[in-house]
């Protein structure tokens, strides 16, 4: 009869393998019941937001969800004609300015007695200044010929006070600040390239369809001076028409019938 010798080595190997077996059992088994718990949990979790999703009280709450206002902007495609100056702010004569722009506008300000209002920014590729030839220190006339100097200019502080906001008929006020730069000196020979701008004018907004307005400014007053950064500074005032074509942006824009 033969006798096998189990000693410690033994013991100690078939209880690591016993071990390791039961440990094999043991992930087996969660393995099995992961598998088929998380679809089944997965589905329900869809299950409830599908029902969320068709629940009346969720859609009210959507519903009652404030939107976050959108701010109402247009771009004005605008020309602008004097027809006479006067003395007001400087001592020039006897000169007409012709321009066409591009406006910007966009309401960001609020309210102000009943009217919207309006921040204004403004860039003119195209300024015409026709004066006389010769004009002395005070942009007095000197000479019987005439000439027209071309310039741009940018205005981009503005604002605008509109009326019947969403109406056919709006009026308006605006004011816009800015510099033309001219490419010879304006109205004197001991003037400035460059000059300070300051537009004020009014008039009306009519529209036309959902998109487009009819802009008429009935009047308005355009200054430019070059604020003494040469020790002349004659500078310009002159009564003005504009007329333009306004596109609003965005979303569907207001619209009422009176």
């Amino acid at each position: 009869m033969r006798h096998s010798v189990r000693g410690p080595a033994y013991s100690t190997a078939f209880g690591r393998c016993r071990t390791a077996c039961k440990s094999c059992v043991v992930l087996f088994c969660a393995i099995a019941v992961l598998g088929f718990v998380a679809p089944t949990f997965a589905q329900a979790q869809r299950d409830a937001a599908v029902s969320e999703s068709l629940d009346p009280a969720s859609l009210v709450r959507a519903q009652q969800t404030p939107i976050k206002p959108r701010h109402e902007s247009e771009i004005t495609v605008e020309g602008l004609v004097s027809y006479g100056n006067y003395k007001i702010f400087a001592s020039g004569e006897n000169c007409k300015v012709y321009d066409v722009g591009i406006e910007y506008d966009r309401h960001i300000w609020g309210h102000l007695l009943g009217s919207r209002v309006d921040y204004v920014g403004e860039v003119l590729p195209i300024v015409l200044l026709n004066q006389p030839t010769v004009m002395d220190l005070w942009g007095l006339t000197l000479s019987s010929t005439r000439k027209t100097i071309p310039g741009v200019e940018i205005a981009p502080m503005g604002i605008r006070w509109l009326w019947r906001d969403g109406k056919t008929i709006k009026p308006y006020l605006m004011a816009k600040g800015g510099v033309v730069v001219f490419t010879q000196k304006a109205l004197a020979n001991d003037g400035a390239y460059e000059n300070f701008t300051l537009l004020s004018s009014g008039g009306v907004q009519v529209r036309l369809n959902d998109r487009y307005d009819l802009r008429l400014g009935l009047f308005g007053d355009f200054h430019f001076s070059d604020g003494f950064v040469v020790p002349a500074n004659p500078g310009l005032d002159v009564m003005n028409a504009t007329f333009g074509l306004t596109y609003h942006l965005g979303g569907n824009p207001r619209t009422k019938t009176h």
